[in-house]
């Protein structure tokens, strides 16, 4: 079999903190040589002009909710991870919240089987830890799986891990990466019960930061700080939405050797309670945006390396749904066609550069979570890689939107960068709001 051979050239490379002018030569799935100048040796070879876009390794992004099994009439892995490679994510990991939900071997090896068959970019899994399931945890091989989810607030069905001996068994048992979602189940009951008293269900969106509350996320989170530093364990805290919060994480070591690291998500970097008034429940998420001053420390946090990894959390829901009165419009919002181009825009306004932006959303995911091959422009590596110009203007509409929800909180948003084409493990996958049927993705495979 012959391999296919790419050549892009005239691009501006962005990887490891330097933008350089240069070709790759993509043989087959991977990137076989970068220069200043590569020559087509064969009339075989297919020269691709990145006529002076910037070229960014494929985002990576670690926190998905993409519904399928169960939850498909919001979204399923076909539909997202084609929204995911429109907006230059080309590896996506999807948590275990489905229905059924991803707690057995069983369940797991079914979602790969899904992927495997109608998944558009590479994928994997979290595996989900309950109160009583420490034996399937255990069998869970390391090299395969991205790591485990735990909700130690906020769980959907039995997913709520509560009970301490078991937290620090989870804890004390596995050498992988535990990803956690923060929130104290006690005080969001007691406020979310003051507030029923109050107003009944249909509380005032903008009460949300105030229910799930700055105290909820920070106890939380200091929990599990503490108990990862008592068992040893390797924790990484998700989607963090207080400035509070950014002083539990340091700076004083690479990610590399880090034993407790920190995400952000995209929302919670772009709005703040003020946006409740004109966006209400579409920008419901859990945590819940909070204030201009969290988000200002969010900031400071991720540039100044306490906080290592911008992910999305897509996590889509029906407009229908959306649009119920506040106890019951669920939180979470669709995310992974936009999240790159929002970052672009903070690179315009000067908040961002973009070789942080590549550290922090494909570097560093690979890096933390030990993805082989993945992440970086280097030869060897897979060519998962994204061309975007920075001044190619692009409104979101309901008829650009390619979530299975059919909405964005972006909607009406105007981007100054576009994604233009789309590479995974070396084909042409998307192109201009066009896909191309290449059937491309893999399994992600893990360094430990």
């Amino acid at each position: 079999m012959t391999l296919k051979t790419t050549l892009i050239k005239n691009a501006k490379i962005v990887n490891e903190g330097k933008i350089f002018n240069g070709d790759i030569l993509i043989e087959g799935e991977y990137i076989k040589q970068i220069s200043e100048s590569i020559s087509a040796k064969s009339a075989d070879v297919h020269v691709f002009d990145a006529e002076g876009k910037y070229l960014l390794p494929g985002v990576i992004d670690d926190q998905v909710h993409f519904r399928e099994p169960g939850l498909t009439h919001k979204a399923n892995i076909e539909t997202e991870s084609k929204a995911a490679i429109a907006g230059g994510i080309t590896s996506f990991i999807e948590m275990p919240n489905t229905n059924p939900q991803t707690t057995t071997i069983e369940k797991l090896e079914e979602k790969f089987e899904i992927a495997a068959k109608t998944s558009s970019a590479n994928y994997s899994f979290m595996f989900g830890g309950t109160n009583d399931n420490l034996d399937e945890i255990l069998k869970v091989n390391p090299k395969s799986v991205a790591g485990l989810k735990l909700f130690l607030g906020s769980s959907t069905g039995n997913m709520l891990v509560d009970d301490p001996k078991v937290l620090e068994k989870i804890f004390k048992s596995t050498d992988m990466v535990i990803s956690v979602h923060c929130e104290d189940e006690g005080t969001i009951k007691k406020n979310l019960q003051d507030h029923i008293d109050k107003y009944g269900d249909d509380i005032p969106i903008k009460y949300h930061p105030v229910i799930r509350s700055e105290e909820a996320c920070y106890i939380s989170s200091s929990n599990a700080i503490e108990l990862a530093k008592k068992t040893g364990a390797r924790l990484h805290v998700f989607h963090l939405s207080t400035g509070k919060e950014t002083n539990l994480f340091t700076n004083d070591k690479p990610l590399k050797d880090k034993k407790i690291t920190a995400e952000v998500c995209i929302h919670h970097l772009w709005f703040t309670d003020k946006d409740y008034d004109e966006k209400g429940t579409y920008i419901k998420w859990n945590p819940a945006v909070k204030t201009q001053t969290d988000r200002d420390q969010l900031w400071e946090a991720l540039l100044d390396d306490r906080i290592d990894v911008i992910a999305t959390d897509h996590a889509p829901h029906t407009i229908e749904e959306k649009e119920n009165v506040y106890t019951k419009a669920p939180s979470g919002g669709p995310l992974v066609q936009h999240a790159l181009p929002a970052m672009l825009e903070m690179h315009h306004k000067n908040k961002i550069s973009i070789e942080k932006i590549v550290e922090k959303m494909c570097h560093n995911p690979a890096i933390l979570f030990q993805i082989e091959k993945r992440g970086f422009i280097k030869e060897g590596y897979f060519a998962d890689l994204v061309l975007v110009d920075l001044h190619h203007p692009w409104t979101v509409k309901k008829d650009n939107i390619l979530y299975k929800c059919g909405w964005s909180p972006f909607e009406g948003a105007t981007f100054k960068s576009r994604i233009t084409h789309t590479f995974i493990n070396g084909s042409l996958a998307y192109k201009n709001f066009k896909f191309y049927n290449v059937n491309a993705a893999k399994q992600l495979t893990f360094n430990r």
